[in-house]
């Protein structure tokens, strides 16, 4: 069985082309996805924006073979962005992912510890 490494992705785009009833919505719930609130990493991924309404951003942790790389990792997270705002009636533009594989990130700690 290979192993698996964990990555956490955040998805970034830009709202695009919301309806007055979309942006009433996302409106109403900003509280709930500004600031450190939307700023969580998870499988089914968390929403975070502000009431700007311009931009967004997504967070994911993804289980994925090392062997795939980081590209394999995006795209599964950007796969479940597409399919999270599509449900939800986001129109968005392209969206682009940052990747960091949590199991190969070095951990710089001070002297002494």
């Amino acid at each position: 069985m290979a192993e698996s490494h964990t990555y956490r992705v955040i998805v970034r785009a830009t709202f695009e082309g919301l309806t007055d009833a979309v942006r009433e919505r996302l409106l109403a719930e900003v509280a709930e996805h500004e600031g450190i609130a939307g700023m969580r990493f998870a499988p089914e991924g968390s929403l975070a924006y502000d009431r700007t309404l311009k931009h967004f951003s997504m967070r994911y942790v993804v289980e994925s073979d090392p062997g795939d790389g980081d590209e394999m990792a995006a795209a599964l997270a950007e796969e479940r962005a597409e399919a999270y705002l599509r449900e939800q009636g986001l129109g968005h533009g392209e969206l682009r992912s940052t990747v960091t594989d949590m199991d190969t990130m070095k951990i710089n700690r001070k002297p002494g510890r």
